[in-house]
């Protein structure tokens, strides 16, 4: 269903969202600028460290491990085994330091040991215990076998892209000390090959300019296994991690749900209930007046009957702020459409839904659509917008779109920055497209549940 809602084009000479500044742009590409960059050069140090590196680990994990396996028929093999892994846990971090130093990888810490009560055996069975500590011992072990590939791929292709590169310049130290007319790319017996004239010279320093462009991109994909190893075995695991996003997500819902009662409230003290004080005055002193001057009397009843319309619209308002009648009742499309009705300018809005998702979910959805048209009407000097809801598998997407002035950002504390903790706290993604100069391209995506689920 589409439908048209607008009550004209109420232009704002308010500025428009803040806007990012474009992002820098290169003169040369990519491919080219890949062998003098600060990334390439900073991956270069992670994989020439990592060879001397991963052999101290491996000496250690495997040394420690040993040893300690070796006494387990006596008491100290389980200390020893547990010093092992608190060991390696301790490398980690300082893995972890050089993957975000070198590499820019932020990987958090994993989970801490938990002990139950104080001492050496309840310390040596939360070492034991934590599946962080087993896999820092497997890091430390699978590291020295890519490390020493890593490494020699690099240096090979490195020392060759730039040797072959430079040799125009330094080609003339085989005639003059080396007693041979260049670098020999061919020999037997009977015949040898070298390049010598300015043509191979040439053709010499093209290969190794080939290398040497190609060299960055084959170190990057080395180090993407880096990443995934540091991440995957040094890093928390993902139910901690989910655990994390769950209690700050629940930190998110209850202040959210704090500061909407404190709005309430608010809204109650300072609107309707400050309304109804003086309306029961006035009709106190109506009451008065009623046997001594009656007309006075029956003009403040009619005063006061104004007043009620006045609170019951307040009400009406602030009942519409909490949970829409209209949403209950008939679904995101007939509440959307009121909310684009009072848009100040023409909202296009279509719902592709066969049914409804559960009152929470509607709900959200609802709030964020009535909220991005807020934002247009105040902020986006747009002349028109359109609202789409439909299901796409598990999922409820949500966009609104308007042709004003763009520059939305999510990083300046916004209220679309609100609005992206609100989805998040209900596994919900906000995405915001709003270049300088519009349009704006503002997309929700939801989790999907049927009505009726919990």
């Amino acid at each position: 269903m589409t439908t048209e809602y607008g009550q004209g084009y109420g232009v704002r000479t308010e500025p428009g969202h803040p806007g990012g500044a474009g992002e820098r742009r290169h003169r040369l590409p990519a491919a080219l600028r890949a062998p003098v960059e600060g990334r390439t050069w900073r991956e270069l140090g992670y994989v020439l460290l990592s060879l001397p590196i991963s052999v101290l680990l491996f000496t250690y994990a495997v040394t420690m491990v040993a040893l300690g396996a070796g006494l387990l028929v006596t008491f100290l093999g389980v200390p020893v085994l547990a010093a092992a892994l608190a060991g390696c846990r301790g490398l980690g971090s300082v893995e972890r330091a050089r993957a975000r130093g070198l590499l820019g990888l932020e990987v958090g810490e994993p989970e801490p040991l938990r002990t139950r009560r104080n001492g050496l055996m309840a310390w040596v069975g939360a070492v034991l215990k934590s599946g962080a500590s087993w896999r820092s011992l497997l890091y430390a072990v699978l590291q020295l076998p890519w490390a020493v590939l890593s490494f020699t791929v690099t240096v090979t292709l490195w020392s060759l892209g730039w040797t072959l590169l430079t040799y125009p310049l330094w080609f003339w130290v085989f005639p003059a000390y080396a007693g041979q007319d260049g670098l020999q790319l061919y020999g037997d017996e009977t015949h040898r090959v070298y390049l010598d004239n300015p043509f191979e010279i040439t053709v010499t320093a093209g290969v190794g300019l080939l290398f040497t462009l190609a060299t960055p991109w084959i170190v990057r994909a080395l180090t993407m296994v880096d990443r995934l190893m540091v991440h995957g075995l040094l890093g928390p695991s993902r139910l901690v991690t989910r655990v994390v996003e769950l209690e700050s997500d629940r930190g998110v819902v209850v202040d959210t749900a704090a500061a909407d009662l404190r709005r309430i409230e608010r809204d109650l003290h300072d609107g309707a209930q400050a309304r109804l004080v003086a309306l029961a005055m006035d009709l106190g002193l109506a009451k008065e007046k009623l046997r001594e001057d009656p007309r006075v009397a029956a003009q403040m009843v009619d005063e006061a009957h104004g007043e009620v319309k006045t609170a019951l619209q307040e009400l009406r308002d602030l009942a519409r702020g909490i949970h829409p009648a209209v949403l209950t009742d008939r679904g995101l499309d007939a509440a959307l459409s009121s909310v684009a009705s009072r848009c100040t300018v023409p909202v296009q809005v279509e719902v592709d839904l066969t049914e409804r998702p559960a009152p929470a979910i509607e709900g959200i959805a609802y709030f964020t659509a009535s909220e991005l048209l807020q934002n247009i009407s105040k902020h986006s000097r747009a002349t028109w917008a359109a609202v789409e809801v439909w299901r796409s598998e598990n999922r409820l997407m949500l966009q609104v779109v308007d042709n004003g002035v763009g520059g939305a950002d999510t990083s300046r504390g916004s209220g679309l920055s609100g609005l992206a903790e609100r989805l998040d706290a209900v596994d919900g993604i906000l995405v915001v497209d709003s270049p300088a100069g519009g349009p704006t391209r503002v997309t929700a995506e939801l989790p999907w549940r049927a009505e009726g689920t919990r």
